[in-house]
């Protein structure tokens, strides 16, 4: 049987912190991640690829305010829908140029994906979720005068908005994902972490919210009985004392490990944390494994030469 792994790639890795955000930066980064990726379809794993959309949602909703006298405004759910497809045309058109280029000839679909959450969650009255560009203080306060939004400053980056970062609880396509993966499809998903839906009486309602891509990824890792979750993040190794004289990297935690650290503050919120808990989760509800490790370093990583490893 092939492996599988479900690979979640971050949304600042498509629009990364210098860029301007054009199509041409997007794509290049995009195929810049597309060769780790292929090296493991090569190698035989089944592969799914979830990504982050902060950055684009962000800016769907400075789009959306610059027009607001012509046309209509549109909320996050729809605002989740429209980069699911937007980025997940970018990702599925790179990786098929690229396993082209390789003579690998693969299936390659991607899903617009829709997430429950519950519209109880503590989560809408606390705000955690950054979406959009980094702005500075000066002009943090600025908007914060003329708009009614949550502003917080990010791990030492810049002020971003802040927006309700519900539980995932259930994939509704996840019927349709596993049986793709069960073809040896590659298949994109979860983008954004999922566009956030409630049930009432029964039907699906979209709901203002972005839904955290590692999380979902790691629910949907349970869901398919994926063997890797592989978290993607812009450190090789994840380590304790981040940024001091006595920082270390680690190279396998088990779970009671990652959950001691977590609690005694190691990985912040903004940060470490949501993967760190997200690996957890996987690890707990599953017979897989996790890795966070960076693009770069991601073959390397599943054969446990680098990255960090979360095992029972």
């Amino acid at each position: 049987m092939k492996k599988v792994a479900v690979i979640a790639i971050g949304g600042n890795a498509i629009i990364q912190a210098d860029e301007k955000g054009t199509l041409e930066e997007q794509f290049n980064n995009i195929l810049g991640a597309c060769d780790p990726i292929i090296d493991l379809i090569e190698e035989g794993y089944t592969v799914v690829l979830a990504h982050g959309n902060g950055p684009h949602v962000g800016n769907a909703l400075l789009k959306v305010e610059a027009a607001s006298k012509k046309i209509p405004p549109i909320t996050l759910d729809i605002c989740g829908a429209e980069t699911q497809g937007s980025i997940g045309y970018m990702i599925q058109q790179c990786v098929y140029n690229r396993m082209r280029k390789r003579n690998i000839s693969k299936n390659i679909a991607t899903i617009v994906t829709q997430v429950v959450v519950d519209k109880n969650d503590s989560a809408f009255q606390n705000p955690t979720k950054p979406i959009g560009p980094f702005y500075t203080k000066e002009r943090a306060e600025e908007i914060l005068k003329e708009k009614d939004i949550d502003i917080i400053e990010d791990s030492g980056r810049g002020y971003r908005q802040v927006v309700a970062s519900p539980e995932p609880l259930e994939i509704i396509e996840k019927d349709a994902i596993k049986t793709l993966v069960e073809q040896d499809f590659v298949v994109i998903t979860i983008g954004g972490g999922g566009i956030p839906v409630i049930r009432e009486n029964g039907n699906l309602k979209g709901i203002e919210a972005v839904i955290d891509k590692d999380r979902a990824s790691a629910l949907l890792a349970e869901e398919i009985d994926a063997d890797y979750l592989i978290l993607l993040t812009a450190v090789e190794q994840v380590a304790i004392n981040y940024n001091t004289d006595n920082q270390r990297s680690l190279d396998r935690l088990s779970v009671s490990e990652a959950e001691e650290y977590l609690k005694a503050g190691q990985f912040p919120p903004g940060n470490m944390g949501p993967k760190i808990q997200s690996a957890i989760k996987f690890v707990k509800n599953s017979e897989g494994e996790a890795i966070i490790t960076s693009i770069d370093k991601l073959q390397e990583a599943i054969k446990g030469k680098t990255g960090t490893r979360i095992i029972k």
